[in-house]
């Protein structure tokens, strides 16, 4: 292993080898490695004018496109953090969020809908001619590589600090990511999630072009695949399916076979989809990940690994793994329990929370998750804790019941909760999103054919709107509430 290089600086030495080769492409221009290098230093100098420094927290905003990168290029220039939200947040969420960050400067943020104790960016930061763009005369390093937010699903945000500096041995990642200089990387995901923030960080300063969706869209990403030879990209099961079905609706209409490494994560895959995508790329060319935002644990399954494992997510990369039951004894191989996480021995803390406090028993941390390790070390995830759902006494999980009715061929998406009910304690209900007239009788004849009797929705909700984030996210407390949950 090499030692780690500032990230500004990694930029910088990535400019200088090749200054014209396309660094970043969005749906408006590309830029060359000289240029985001360029416009990466001269924001630098313009933030240091308003105050940022190193160490410092500055809240992000931005829509997917070249001003987020170059503008977390320029912020860790400075050595300070970027911390990262959705430009889409609620005011109120945005808000808990910045009075937890306390950022010295907001960036991509309307100003008027800004609490007025924070100082925001200009929009026209780079309009200055005085600025140079010229890589600066220091590299300091922040202290944390970024600060996301997560916790939205409790109503309680909360801050995750990197433990990781702001430097980088970029060689190993890029050989674990099969990430290759010279290679064109789809991005598809919102950027502050950490799935596509992370992996396009590391696949640019592999060497890579990105290719940046403003947001997800089937038919865009399907057609960027063909028209820039895409090769490498990470999608999550929702994206999946869609892109699926819109592949076996149009046979012939879309050319993927430039794709060499297919990466997916962030929520369960159905066991059916996880098949029709090894179809389609083959089982040497799809990687599923399951990690902890707070980079605590990752595990790694190749398509030909999951074939003989069906179902896993494969075993840890690094970090460590344990399986608890209800009365907090290690549990046996094969037997499901609450899922704990650790770093390696002798690492470093990962992460620290602002706002919160980790669920910890011995020095391992909760993940939130149910699920059981087999005898050869494969980890497999049942669901949420927090999701479960006991009707009747029995367990069910809404991510196998949602993996069932995924298959029914009118349904785009779906979200299984469970709600009060004074005879179960809870009714298993399912919400279907479609664009086609749906019989409740035939949805619970199609789960029924293929999951026991307690697991098939007493109760369907139909939408058209999207039930998942671009993220893969679904806010299932506030679409409870909607429901009379």
């Amino acid at each position: 292993m090499g030692e780690p290089i500032p990230l500004g600086r990694l930029l910088t030495e990535l400019a200088a080898r090749d200054p014209d080769r396309p660094a970043v492409t969005d749906d408006q221009r590309t830029v060359s490695r000289g240029e985001l290098e360029a416009g990466a230093n001269r924001l630098a100098r313009a933030y240091r004018g308003l105050g940022v420094t190193e160490g410092d927290l500055v809240t992000v905003g931005l829509s997917n496109g070249i001003p987020f990168y170059t503008t977390v290029f320029a912020l860790w220039k400075l050595g300070a953090v970027p911390q990262l939200i959705s430009p889409a947040l609620p005011a109120p969420e945005r808000d808990a969020i910045l009075r937890l960050a306390r950022p010295v400067l907001v960036v991509g943020v309307d100003p008027d809908r800004v609490p007025g104790e924070f100082r925001c960016a200009p929009d026209d930061l780079l309009a200055d001619p005085a600025l140079d763009g010229t890589p600066l005369p220091d590299s300091p390093v922040a202290p944390a590589w970024k600060a996301p937010t997560s916790g939205g699903s409790t109503g309680r945000p909360k801050l995750i600090v990197a433990g990781q500096r702001g430097e980088l041995d970029v060689a190993p990642i890029a050989a674990t990511l099969r990430q290759h200089d010279g290679q064109v990387q789809l991005v598809c995901g919102p950027l502050y999630h950490n799935a596509p923030f992370n992996f396009s960080m590391y696949g640019l300063l592999a060497g890579q072009q990105l290719v940046v969706l403003p947001k997800f869209d089937t038919v865009a990403a399907l057609t960027t695949i063909a028209r820039h030879r895409v090769q490498w990209i990470s999608l999550v099961p929702t994206m999946m399916s869609r892109m699926h079905r819109e592949l076996s609706t149009r046979p012939g209409d879309y050319d993927i076979g430039s794709l060499r490494s297919v990466w997916h994560g962030a929520a369960a895959c159905p066991p059916w989809l996880k098949r029709a995508w090894i179809d389609l790329v083959g089982a040497d060319r799809l990687f599923e990940m399951y990690a902890t935002t707070e980079s605590t644990m990752m595990t790694l399954i190749t398509g030909t690994e999951w074939l003989a494992h069906p179902g896993s997510v494969g075993r840890p990369l690094f970090g460590r793994v344990r399986i608890l039951d209800d009365a907090g004894r290690e549990a046996p191989a094969g037997v499901n329990g609450e899922i704990f996480v650790r770093p390696d021995e002798g690492a470093a803390a990962t992460y620290r929370y602002v706002g919160a406090t980790p669920r910890r028993v011995d020095g391992w941390d909760s993940v939130g998750d149910l699920g059981r390790v087999d005898a050869e070390g494969y980890l497999y995830i049942d669901d949420r804790r927090a999701d479960l759902i006991v009707t009747g006494g029995a367990n069910v999980y809404p991510a196998e019941v949602e993996a069932v009715l995924t298959e029914h061929p009118g349904v785009r998406g779906v979200v299984v909760l469970g709600l009060p009910d004074d005879d179960l304690g809870h009714r298993v209900h399912a919400v279907i999103e479609t664009s086609e007239p749906l019989a409740d009788s035939e949805l619970r004849a199609f789960v029924g054919a293929r999951l026991a009797r307690y697991k098939v929705p007493r109760e369907f909700t139909y939408t058209e709107a999207a039930l998942r984030d671009d993220a893969g996210k679904v806010r299932r407390a506030a679409l409870a509430a909607t429901l009379g949950g």
